[in-house]
């Protein structure tokens, strides 16, 4: 019984922590990192801003978490990366990371199919959530939070100023 309350007191505490810390990893331990994906991969938002140069081998990563697998447009994904996306598999920040570990047995779990392949060979055995995570800063939701923080801001602002 005694242990009853030593966890249900852990997880009273921690429970707020653990729900403001809704990323897995570090975005700008992931910004380093991303420095492993550049050879293949840019981040370039819809109006063409730059904020990762990079190669073209591999699908243009702004916006990826949050949107459903192998559907990029103007890229063409090996058809086991579109099945998954076709089944439900849309990125977060969890499964980017896993998949960033090994592509292909992520697929092959994922399609429940020993024969499934991915195109990326590259794999990230560490730092994967940290890149996830600085993925996640260049996704819509992120997006919609700057937006909604944008008019606070302005607010605030305009009140030093009086």
């Amino acid at each position: 019984m005694k242990y009853l309350y030593s966890a249900l007191l852990a997880t009273v505490i921690a429970g707020p922590a653990l729900a403001d810390s809704h990323s897995m990893g570090d975005a700008e331990a992931g910004e380093k990192q991303f420095g492993k994906c550049k050879a293949c991969h840019m981040i370039v938002d819809d109006a063409g801003e730059t904020f990762q140069r990079g190669g073209k081998v591999g699908p243009n990563l702004f916006g990826i978490i949050g949107k459903q697998a192998g559907t990029v447009e103007d890229y063409r994904y090996g058809d086991d990366l579109v099945a998954a996306g076709e089944a439900g598999l849309v990125w977060d920040e969890a499964n980017m990371a896993e998949y960033l570990v090994n592509p292909t047995d992520f697929l092959r779990t994922t399609l429940d199919d020993k024969k499934a392949r991915s195109k990326m060979s590259f794999r990230m055995r560490k730092g994967g959530e940290d890149v996830a995570a600085y993925l996640a800063t260049f996704s819509p939701e992120a997006e919609a939070e700057a937006e909604a923080d944008a008019p606070m801001a302005k607010d605030a602002e305009a009140e030093k100023t009086e």
